[in-house]
């Protein structure tokens, strides 16, 4: 279908603009809105900035558009009046005014009032969000648009091979595949980039190790079965062995020289190293796989070339004996720039030259237009001096997006990072194992109608899922409190919370004896509850971008709490298949009931959460 540009100002504007900007906003807006690719909230937004571009609003003052914080104030507000008043010098609520008699949204909304100074307050059409609703359960991705494609790399999990992964890794991990998967959800072309460990002096000292395993006979993979203790033995020898010492700084210059029998022995602990990190991924539900790793040992040829580039063009000095690249940028209180050192004293290189080639890598091969590091947040300074020195090296233009997405810890009840009783690192691997059983013992206490291994299989994905999302649900820069209790939890915002909401519609639609995506029926919506929950799942898109932007994976789980909560309101006070329901209405509470497990699966997945028809 086509309109004329005279027909689309008739239909979205007042008669009079003649703006060609805002007629070619207006054709866009058409184009987008004959499907679901704008939320709401754009949607909005876009036509109260054409009725303020028409009112004679200068195209610098933005809408701001945002959901409505407190009720009776309508489902969304345009704010933008009062700033652009003072821009021009007007009185805020006779420009709202203007802009609310250019305003066209006789089809979203039923009022439009003007409040307080001069906000806009937009009460959206029970009509138009039922139908939105139902286009919603129509299109893929619940009508999610796809993003201008940007190609995004993203570096997170990173472990230290020397050890096994524990608690410490947690927060990296499933902090950052939550955000990757997002971003893949919304078209973006990302790349993983575990950037594990696997280089440096502690090398020497584990290989000197190995070897002697393995000349008592051993097997590599036996020899490294608890990564551990490995660590903790070859570290004693080290501290209290002379010629054990010895020889593992003989195999540090080895390795680095490439010798072909100490890298051999490299390369064993690394296999075995990565095997367990795989292992820990896979019970975790975390999309890294061996093609993702790209590792400190992946630079480490180019780190002399890196180094001779930025000495040609004098961006490093000899200070000491080290080179040091010097940044005023971000110099301290007294003037004295920042020093990152690029090469000791010896000849060795650094955490910084390596993140350094990291990011040259990164640009000129990969592409990179955004890159996003999930590390935690005592790193901050070392994160700023690499942005800082990469952009002055050129090795990163202004055009590239770097981004330190930091974390907090997780804590034990006692407020210290959590520990084992004893003192000593929690082990993933025990982690997970614990989390099972206690999800296994849980389901135990209440009825169900599983077999064995179907509560097995239940008891590994709620488990799994407490742990994940009691972490996934904290604002990601602050320290949390790690708890059995609160993380197994029915009731609140818990992953089992959700996931029984989930099983609730699945066995709502087994009682009904009737398969999901079979209706077709009309969305009405007669109740405050409808509504609520209607304009709550209206709002997946928003909350979903709102993470690709800022990578707080808890904004989403928030959104699915509040969504589940609304679900349980809607379920009480709305009758779906007791009798003197007519057919219509029941199957037009069905149809809700999918868009809410349509949304709570799609929402749980993004967080790399699994879902189940029983519990």
């Amino acid at each position: 279908m086509h309109l004329s540009p005279s027909k689309l100002q008739s239909r979205y504007f007042d008669s009079a603009v003649p703006d060609s900007a805002i007629r070619d906003s207006a054709i866009w807006l058409f184009l987008e809105e004959d499907g679901l690719s704008m939320n709401i909230r754009e949607l909005l937004n876009t036509r109260v900035q054409a009725a303020m571009a028409a009112a004679g609003v200068p195209a610098e003052c933005a809408a701001h558009v945002a959901p409505a914080k407190k009720a009776g104030f309508g489902d969304y507000q345009a704010n933008g009046a009062m700033a652009a008043a003072r821009l021009m010098a007007t009185e805020p609520r006779q420009l709202a005014q203007s802009i609310v008699e250019h305003l066209q949204l006789d089809d979203m909304a039923h009022k439009v009032e003007i409040a307080g100074p001069g906000f806009i307050n937009i009460h959206l059409a029970p009509a138009w969000l039922a139908q939105r609703a139902a286009e919603s359960l129509r299109a893929d991705r619940l009508g999610v648009a796809a993003s201008r494609q940007q190609t995004i790399v993203v570096d997170y999990s990173s472990p230290n091979l020397a050890k096994e992964m524990h608690v410490g890794h947690l927060r990296s991990t499933i902090i950052g595949d939550a955000v990757v998967r997002v971003l893949e959800f919304l078209g973006h072309r990302v790349i993983r980039q575990n950037h594990v460990g696997d280089w440096g002096t502690q090398f020497g000292m584990l290989i000197a190790e190995l070897e002697q395993h393995l000349h008592s006979g051993e097997q590599a993979d036996l020899a490294l079965k608890d990564l551990e203790a490995f660590y903790q033995q070859a570290k004693r020898h080290f501290d209290g062995d002379d010629e054990f010492a010895a020889r593992a700084r003989d195999y540090v210059v080895k390795l680095q020289s490439g010798d072909a029998a100490v890298l051999a022995l490299w390369q064993a602990f690394r296999e075995v190293s990565l095997q367990h990190s795989e292992e820990i991924y896979r019970q975790l539900n975390v999309t890294l796989r061996r093609g993702d790793v790209y590792g400190e040992s992946a630079y480490n040829s180019d780190l002399p070339v890196l180094l001779e580039d930025l000495q040609a063009r004098d961006l490093v000095v000899t200070d000491q004996g080290a080179e040091v690249m010097f940044l005023p940028e971000l110099a301290d209180k007294e003037g004295k720039p920042s020093a990152v050192i690029l090469q000791k004293q010896g000849g060795g290189y650094l955490y910084a030259t390596t993140d350094m080639a990291a990011m040259r890598h990164r640009v000129g091969n990969l592409g990179a237009e955004r890159i996003l590091f999930f590390i935690d947040a005592r790193q901050s300074l070392h994160m700023q001096q690499i942005f800082t020195a990469a952009r002055k090296a050129g090795y990163v233009d202004e055009r590239v997006s770097l981004e330190h997405h930091a974390f907090g810890t997780m804590m034990g009840a006692d407020g210290t990072p959590f520990k084992t009783r004893s003192g000593g690192t929690v082990k993933l691997a025990d982690l997970l194992v614990e989390a099972r059983q206690r999800a296994a013992a849980l389901l135990d206490r209440k009825q169900s109608e599983l077999d064995p291994d179907q509560r097995r299989e239940v008891a590994r994905k709620v488990g799994i899922g407490a742990i994940k999302y009691a972490d996934l649900s904290k604002t990601r820069t602050h320290d949390y409190v790690f708890s059995w209790e609160a993380m197994l939890s029915m009731e609140g915002n818990t992953a089992p919370y959700l996931q029984y909401a989930y099983t609730r519609v699945k066995s709502l639609f087994r009682n009904a004896r009737l398969q999901p995506g079979s209706l077709r029926s009309d969305i009405t919506i007669g109740t405050d509850e409808e509504r609520a929950l209607v304009l709550k799942l209206l709002q997946f898109s928003e909350a979903v971008q709102q993470v690709a932007r800022e990578a707080y994976p808890h904004v989403l789980c928030s959104y699915l709490y509040e969504v589940a909560s609304l679900y349980m309101r809607f379920y009480e006070a709305c009758p779906i298949l007791k009798d003197g329901v007519s057919e219509s209405l029941r199957d037009s509470r069905l149809r809700l009931c999918e868009l809410v497990a349509q949304t709570l699966d799609t929402g749980l997945n993004l967080l790399g959460i699994e879902t189940m028809e029983r519990m």
